[in-house]
C-alpha cells in the first residue's frame, strides 16, 4: 500500500524537509509514504475562493486515481494513534492506496473537501504547514508501528 501526502507549498524550511524524510524512510516497502507537493497560488488581489480553487486543481492533478481520499481539516475526526492504526488497517483491507490532502494558507476548497472519503484532524491547534507534514508523517508511522506491534509505540 502507498500513502500519498499531497500538500500545497513547495518551499519548506530545511528542518521540516529533514524531519519529514526521516519519518518517510522508516516505512517498510509494503507501506510507503510519498510526498507530492503542488505550488501555492500567488496571493495578490485574488479572493480566498479563487486561491483555493486554483490550488484544488493542482491537488487533483497530483492525486492518483482510485485512491481513498482523506482530507486534513480542523473539523475532521480526532483519532488516537491506536484509532489511526485501525483506520490504516481498514485502508489496507480495501486494497487501495490512500491520499492525504493538506491545503494551503486558506485551507482546502469546499469542492475538494466534498470528494473526501473521510476527514482527519491533526490537532486542535493551528499548525504551520511545514509542521503539519512532519506531524502527519510521524502519526502515520506511529500508527503503522501500532499495527505491527513494534515497540515504538507505548501506552
Amino acid at each position: 500500500m502507498r500513502l500519498f501526502l499531497i500538500a500545497v507549498g513547495q518551499r519548506q524550511p530545511a528542518w521540516a524537509d529533514t524531519a519529514y524524510e526521516d519519518f518517510a524512510k522508516r516505512f517498510p516497502p509494503e507501506m510507503r509514504l510519498e510526498l507530492k507537493v503542488v505550488k501555492a497560488e500567488t496571493r495578490g488581489s485574488k479572493t480566498a475562493e479563487q486561491l483555493m480553487a486554483a490550488e484544488a486543481q493542482r491537488l487533483e492533478a497530483a492525486c492518483p486515481k482510485g485512491v481513498r481520499r482523506i482530507i486534513l481539516d480542523e473539523r475532521g475526526e480526532r483519532r488516537t494513534s491506536k484509532q489511526l492504526a485501525e483506520r490504516m488497517q481498514l485502508w489496507m483491507g480495501e486494497g487501495r492506496d490512500a491520499a492525504l490532502f493538506i491545503g494551503g494558507p486558506d485551507g482546502l476548497h469546499p469542492d475538494l473537501k466534498a470528494t473526501a472519503d473521510e476527514t482527519l484532524r491533526l490537532s486542535d491547534l493551528t499548525l504551520p504547514h511545514a509542521f503539519a507534514r512532519v506531524l502527519l508523517a510521524e502519526g502515520l508511522y506511529r500508527a503503522w508501528t501500532v499495527m505491527t506491534g513494534h515497540p515504538y509505540h507505548r501506552e
